[in-house]
């Protein structure tokens, strides 16, 4: 690991300890406060007693934890490799489910361990420039497929389950259609709890300059996103300004989108550990609880109902009782809209496929159904329900490779172009 990213976990690790000696007085101090409450006045010096040891041997407790937390952290930064924690695979799963669950606090406490936006290519990162965009993409077209994975995810995500499919662990949707359809497929990797207004802000800015960077003149752009990946993307290009005279030059060249299991409208799983939240923090007894379950990243408390826009959270309290439902965000002008959704029931169209979704993302979700006019206008052709499959599965399956190959083949000005025959290398 690097110092930072040693220095970074310390912080972490410190927080961490300090914060559960806190909620541990916490949950001590409701049940003490409950039982003196039941003896009366006649207790009250003895309260004041309890109270006042209590409280020194918590304060102690935390800040021996944290003062240990830091002294090991300094001791381990000496020590330091310098390798980036990211250069192994089990590295780049740590940090991707370290930043899905709590990347608001690392961005804030350990900016070492803080994904960011960027371009990956073999675990690295690339820089937007001409010269290293060329030499990460030697065989770069004019056509760019970019990937966005989902929460607590990273670019190796987009392999999952290739050597059972495919009989190789490099196989991905993006090395099927480059050698199909002549498309580059660009991975990005970025802190998945952040808010998904902010990451659509950074991804804007990063397509921008990536299209200005790019060796060859950009004539398609297909955004391709699995789970929140879809709606950063939409946040993206709303935020950009498509379909208005401002629009960012990049909109212009989104020509088709998909998503794969987007929970448009949110995700159950989070609306319940919120409604768990509420009712924990109506007792002293639980209220610490409630207060561990409030430290999830923002941007899983986005996806209580897939906020894409600053107005959705800015000046709000997310952890309140009662939430907003966010601002309507349609579907970009000028692009072909595109879904995939997965069903654990083998029967795609039946009850059991609405109630469980792919075990995190309902149908309706998945489908931007609001059963009203905020629903989004994905036409019935570019909907496909595939039925067996869970929310990951969604990654790398024949299937669904099959369904967006002939969606990006077929288009309305003509068939697309097969890919040309790449020279022999050597």
């Amino acid at each position: 690991m690097r110092t930072d990213e040693v220095q970074g976990a310390a912080e972490l690790a410190r927080l961490t300890l300090r914060g559960s000696a806190t909620r541990v007085r916490e949950v001590h101090q409701g049940i003490a406060d409950r039982v003196f409450g039941a003896v009366g006045p006649v207790g009250r010096p003895v309260k004041l007693w309890h109270d006042a040891v209590a409280g020194l041997s918590y304060a102690g407790v935390g800040l021996a934890l944290g003062l240990g937390a830091r002294a090991v952290g300094r001791a381990a930064a000496r020590r330091a490799s310098g390798r980036d924690l990211d250069e192994e695979r089990r590295g780049r799963l740590v940090l991707g489910v370290l930043n899905g669950a709590h990347g608001d606090l690392v961005q804030r406490s350990a900016p070492g361990l803080d994904l960011g936006m960027t371009v990956r290519v073999a675990g690295r990162a690339v820089p937007l420039d001409e010269e290293s965009l060329r030499a990460a993409f030697p065989s770069g077209s004019g056509g760019i497929v970019v990937f966005l994975h989902g929460l607590t995810e990273t670019e190796d995500s987009w392999s999952y389950g290739a050597e059972k499919h495919h009989g190789r662990p490099d196989v991905t949707y993006g090395t099927l259609l480059q050698a199909d359809l002549g498309l580059t497929p660009v991975h990005l990797r970025y802190n998945t709890g952040l808010h998904i207004s902010d990451n659509g802000r950074a991804l804007a800015a990063l397509l921008e300059e990536l299209v200005s960077a790019w060796p060859e003149e950009v004539q398609d752009l297909v955004l391709i996103g699995h789970s929140m990946g879809g709606l950063v993307a939409r946040s993206a290009l709303h935020q950009a300004g498509s379909g208005t005279t401002e629009a960012q030059a990049w909109t212009h060249l989104v020509r088709d989108t998909v998503t794969l299991g987007a929970p448009h409208l949110g995700a159950p799983l989070e609306r319940g550990v919120h409604r768990l939240s509420v009712q924990l923090a109506k007792l002293p007894e639980t209220r610490p609880l409630a207060r561990v379950l409030a430290l999830r990243s923002v941007g899983i408390k986005d996806l209580r109902h897939g906020a894409l826009v600053e107005d959705d959270w800015t000046g709000r309290d997310l952890d309140a009782a009662t939430t907003e439902l966010p601002t309507h965000v349609p579907l970009h002008d000028g692009a072909r809209h595109f879904v995939v959704m997965a069903t654990l029931s083998r029967n795609p169209e039946g009850r059991a496929a609405d109630w469980f979704g792919d075990l995190l993302v309902p149908p309706r979700s998945a489908l931007g159904d609001t059963g009203d006019d905020d629903r989004l206008a994905f036409p019935a052709d570019h909907v496909q329900r595939l039925g067996g499959l869970h929310h990951f599965g969604l990654l790398n399956h024949p299937q669904v490779y099959a369904h967006i190959r002939r969606w990006l083949l077929d288009r309305p000005e003509g068939p697309r172009p097969s890919a040309p025959e790449l020279p022999a290398e050597g």
